[in-house]
């Protein structure tokens, strides 16, 4: 673990330093407070002086604003092409959460947040980080995504294909896009599954929140296993089916891929776009060299059961920014040995999707997220 260091009141102090996006330790760290000027934190944080503050909290929210409309002023709207246009959107907000992450506050040995007009964070901090153990620094930005995380985790999120909520955890890709869940909530079931006699399995991979798994024990599934590579969503999912009481038909296990043995149904909503990550929680949408997605189409035959189908659920959007071509996506398919039985398409209702003034409105707007239904076989594509 890493120890920042600072002077205060001609004191050396230090901390253990924190980073869910693996930020390196700040080289040099100031003291500020409510008397630093808007213009001297972004000069500072350009420069990469990291900035622990001392202040108030709602005057450390409004210092980001103003830091992040300076970085707005000076960003690149789009490129020539909707490639360069995401590349250099990633590289806008990479900058900006760079910048905006040089702000940051210490957390005591109990993760008391000693500012003025504080909330009180302390049971925010341990369903994130765990229980405490010694003071730590973290950046603002991140501190107030463990706040809002922990509000989405008491509240949950509605989920109109099962007429219940969904309770995410910090670092947890939330269920808010609800075109996918609906997809899966209603197209046929494999005729395996309503006509092979005996116990119908299926497997939810890379569950998340488990939503996928408890979609599809509403649809009758007798014994569904969900896997996650993240122990933060191995715990979310396991919450989720506990308090909906199917405990005794979904088992989440992980850090895995796929289960051992077979299923008659296979599910997976891997991230949809093949770029590297910069934070936890972008590991939802972000798949470098679509890992996920080979890992899936290349484990799935050897999985199914005779008849049984993998329902891959992608967005179409990196087809639409440049980053994959469909002909790719179906020669990924026909090199697993896998054939097409049917695609369903939906449209995204997302607020971004009809949002004309962001940098991506293009490809966002065409954008179709589609469930393909997906047979082993060594057939030809079509």
């Amino acid at each position: 673990m890493s120890t920042i260091h600072w002077t205060e009141d001609h004191t050396v102090r230090s901390a253990r330093w924190h980073s869910e996006s693996a930020t390196p330790l700040p080289g040099r760290v100031v003291v500020a407070d409510d008397r630093m000027e808007a213009d001297t934190a972004y000069r500072l944080a350009c420069e990469g002086t990291a900035l622990l503050w001392r202040g108030d909290f709602h005057n450390a929210r409004q210092l980001l604003r103003a830091m992040s409309r300076r970085i707005d002023r000076k960003l690149p709207r789009s490129g020539d092409s909707p490639a360069e246009s995401f590349h250099l959107h990633r590289r806008a907000r990479n900058h900006r959460a760079r910048v905006l992450s040089r702000l940051l506050v210490l957390l005591e040995d109990d993760y008391h947040l000693t500012l003025r007009r504080a909330p009180d964070v302390r049971q925010a901090c341990v369903e994130a980080y765990g229980s405490p153990h010694e003071a730590v620094v973290v950046s603002f930005t991140e501190l107030l995504g463990v706040i809002g995380a922990q509000q989405w985790r008491e509240k949950g999120v509605i989920v109109p294909a099962i007429n219940t909520r969904i309770h995410p955890h910090y670092g947890v890709f939330s269920p808010i896009r609800g075109e996918y869940v609906d997809l899966v909530a209603q197209t046929p079931l494999p005729a395996s599954v309503n006509h092979g006699g005996g116990r119908r399995t299926a497997f939810d991979l890379g569950t998340g929140t488990g939503v996928l798994a408890v979609v599809l024990a509403h649809r009758g599934l007798d014994h569904i296993v969900a896997t996650d590579i993240n122990p933060r969503a191995l715990s979310c999912a396991r919450e989720n089916v506990h308090r909906m009481k199917f405990t005794e038909r979904i088992d989440v296990t992980g850090p895995e891929l796929f289960p051992e043995g077979r299923a008659h149904l296979i599910v997976c909503n891997p991230p949809w776009i093949p770029s590297r990550p910069t934070s936890a929680v972008e590991q939802g949408v972000y798949d470098p060299n679509s890992a996920m997605l080979h890992g899936f189409l290349n484990g799935l035959a050897s999985h199914l059961e005779p008849g049984g189908e993998g329902w891959l659920i992608l967005s179409d959007l990196a087809e639409h920014l440049g980053l994959r071509t469909r002909r790719e996506l179906l020669t990924f398919i026909e090199a697993a040995g896998l054939h097409v039985v049917d695609k369903i398409d939906t449209r995204p209702q997302h607020p971004r999707a009809s949002d004309s003034t962001d940098p991506l409105h293009a490809a966002r707007a065409a954008e179709v997220t589609s469930l393909w239904r997906l047979a082993g076989s060594r057939l030809r594509l079509t």
